[in-house]
């Protein structure tokens, strides 16, 4: 899958494409949403790979149209929206909500340049608020899947059940077998009343530094092919 990236400003990671291998476990089907889409990397893959009828919302003009070009290129159906998620006042519910929002604490020292500090850092999407509103749009027992900073999890189990969106599935991400998780995935589903599973951690890179066999096999079945290019 080719798509198209911005030669300056954000561009999408390996969690994009971690994320993506964990969601297909779940098998999408029906109405998804894609939340802070960026260039629709994971909804792209998705929508490749099953029968979903996808929608994406961007609030940064500049990656919805990286976005719809994207799925044009790869003669994929989409409807996106531009606009701030907590402002999407669509009246549609979802059968899956899927999201790499952003994540990094406001007190950190941020990037000056707007695109990425809207892609980063959490103020731009509070929890609360953001997951909040994934419930509105959740059709009964509709699951929203996405990735966070592994530092907050507690929050995070907090806020879902709060919403009553039961998390189901965990699981870690490590760099390395002997480090710190920087990222967890997690499968919520709403009015869920499942016991939650932590399933065994995705280990990035072996003691010699290069990828896992399980990192390569993620690499391989998303097969993208990035074009650097001002659009």
């Amino acid at each position: 899958m080719f798509l198209y990236q911005s030669t300056k400003g954000y561009s999408y990671n390996s969690d994009s494409i971690f994320l993506y291998d964990f969601i297909s476990n779940f098998s999408p089907k029906g109405k998804l949403l894609d939340v802070g889409c960026g260039v629709g990397i994971i909804s792209l893959l998705l929508t490749r790979d099953f029968n979903i009828d996808t929608t994406i919302i961007d609030k940064q003009k500049n990656m919805l149209q990286y976005a719809k070009r994207n799925f044009h290129l790869n003669s994929l159906s989409v409807k996106s929206y531009l606009s701030d998620f907590l402002d999407f006042n669509q009246k549609e519910e979802f059968d899956f909500i899927v999201s790499n929002p952003p994540f990094y604490s406001s007190s950190v020292t941020q990037s000056e340049e707007e695109e990425l500090n809207i892609a980063r850092y959490s103020h731009h999407l509070p929890i609360d608020d953001f997951i909040k509103k994934v419930k509105t749009l959740l059709r009964p027992r509709g699951r929203f899947i996405f990735c966070y900073d592994a530092k907050q999890v507690d929050i995070l189990l907090y806020t879902l059940i709060k919403y009553k969106i039961k998390p189901e599935v965990l699981r870690f991400l490590h760099s390395k077998v002997d480090r710190s998780s920087k990222l967890v995935m997690i499968m919520a589903r709403a009015n869920s009343k499942s016991m939650m599973k932590i399933i065994p951690p995705l280990i990035v890179f072996d003691k010699n530094s290069n990828y896992s066999n399980e990192a390569k096999e993620a690499f391989i079945k998303a097969s993208t092919h990035s074009i650097k290019g001002d659009i």
